[in-house]
């Protein structure tokens, strides 16, 4: 099947960006190489949404350049994914860690482990979403 082309997350392929399927994540470096991070990841309808520990290398890239890439794969069919190039329009504090809880539930279960850091929610604008149905 040939590739779906949108702004936004197919209503098929939600699942992805919903489920615990890993997101891997990409930034710019300030030299002009490329970061990459697997993440926990969400999707609230219109943007894709992380948490990240404040001071991470990911959001230092995305503060001098918000481009970014994303690409989720179905785990049991490689063929079935989603690609997310856009740009971070918002960092703002995860406050009583609230994303990072929802997705660790999601994830592994329970409730983040780690109370005492500070995190960041990363939002994520879509530019352009290149998917597949498998």
């Amino acid at each position: 099947m040939s590739p779906l082309r949108a702004a936004t997350v197919p209503d098929e392929l939600v699942d992805l960006v919903t489920s615990n399927c890993f997101a891997h994540v990409a930034s710019i470096n300030p030299d002009g190489s490329i970061s990459s991070h697997i993440l926990w990841i969400d999707w609230d309808g219109e943007h894709l949404l992380m948490s990240t520990p404040v001071g991470s290398v990911k959001c230092r890239n995305w503060r001098l350049d918000p481009h970014v890439g994303i690409s989720v794969m179905d785990r049991t069919n490689p063929y079935r994914y989603v690609q997310v190039t856009g740009r971070v329009t918002e960092i703002r504090p995860d406050v009583d860690l609230a994303v990072i809880d929802r997705l660790s539930h999601r994830y592994v279960g329970h409730q983040y482990e780690d109370r005492d850091e500070a995190r960041e929610v990363v939002v994520i604008s879509p530019d352009r979403v290149r998917a597949s149905l498998g």
